[in-house]
């Protein structure tokens, strides 16, 4: 356990005028990313580097709800969670560094050279190291492009690249203006 105060509302500040925080907990995460049982896939963040890079823990248990049907009698964690799960951790990343989190959507965009080395069972704890590679500011939108790698121990377990774009909460479900997040002209390459 950390000695962290949990504000009521507010997100975790990494702000200037405040000693830069390097972990978060799970009552943090719930402050930053809008994901919730069954989908959150990050339990613990145990290292922040501003605009750089993020270490995030998921562990796996045998009551996750994919392992019922994932397989009967030999429960491996889908690759496509694996994947999310580095999203997530790049996701609580970027939404520190950003005015109004609350108000903000990551959208994916892209996912490249995904591999899946080793099955991901129970009993099993993710290590996700991502790291930022480009981050891109345009009007109304921020597109950012991360490498992810996820280990079991010391084994690596899985990697990918995700490409993903911050946009208004309204845009991002097709609000008023009628623009919606696309990726076809707005990758962050």
């Amino acid at each position: 356990m950390t000695d962290t105060a949990h504000p009521e509302t507010a997100a975790p500040s990494l702000d200037k005028t405040t000693p830069d925080k390097t972990t978060l907990d799970i009552i943090d995460i719930f402050h930053i990313l809008p994901h919730r049982f069954p989908f959150l896939l990050i339990d613990r963040v145990i290292e922040i580097q501003r605009k750089q890079r993020i270490v995030a823990i998921k562990n796996v248990t045998i009551n996750e709800p994919f392992f019922a049907g994932h397989f009967p009698n030999l429960p491996i964690m889908p690759g496509v969670l694996i994947v999310e799960a580095i999203a997530q951790a790049g996701g609580a990343l970027l939404l520190t560094e950003v005015e109004d989190p609350k108000d903000k959507l990551i959208m994916f965009t892209g996912i490249e050279r995904a591999k899946f080395r080793r099955p991901v069972v129970p009993g099993d704890q993710l290590r996700i190291e991502v790291e930022l590679k480009n981050w891109r500011v345009r009007p109304r939108m921020i597109a950012v492009r991360m490498e992810g790698i996820v280990y079991v121990g010391d084994r690596r377990v899985a990697e990918a690249v995700v490409s993903c774009q911050l946009v208004e909460t309204a845009r991002g479900r097709g609000g008023s203006d009628g623009a919606g997040a696309t990726a076809d002209s707005d990758d962050p390459e």
